[in-house]
């Protein structure tokens, strides 16, 4: 099975991936992670504001199959957070890189980025 990997997105081992745009970093979990979830039911966020180091749990994804908690892959301030998951939970299937982000942040250190894998290191991982 093929999985969706943007290039333009950096990855932790747990499956969360991170964009930077315009200075904002919008987070999510990946194509893969959805997939070994199934259908998800519920996710929890943070609130907007709080502060968070890489690493961080940031939120819970619920599924048919298991709960699990999701991990910042770097540290800052959150900015927003994406609502439509409170009564859309199933973006997280539908489009995990797009409709389904999960929140947005204010990065402390941009740098962290580049210890995140890259496309090509998440797609080995998953293979």
């Amino acid at each position: 099975m093929s999985f969706e990997i943007p290039d333009d997105c950096r990855f932790l081992e747990s499956h969360e991936w991170l964009r930077v745009e315009n200075g904002t970093a919008r987070v999510g979990i990946s194509d893969f992670a959805q997939d070994e979830l199934g259908d998800v039911v519920f996710v929890e966020l943070p609130r907007e504001g709080d502060e968070l180091d890489a690493g961080d749990d940031f939120g819970v994804v619920e599924s048919i199959k298991a709960v699990s908690d999701v991990y910042l892959p770097a540290g800052g301030t959150i900015t927003a957070v994406n609502d439509d998951l409170e009564t859309e939970p199933e973006l997280l299937n539908e489009d995990p890189y797009g409709d389904g982000w999960m929140v947005e942040l204010e990065l402390a250190d941009e740098s962290e980025v580049e210890d995140l894998l890259t496309p090509e290191a998440y797609r080995e991982q998953i293979e």
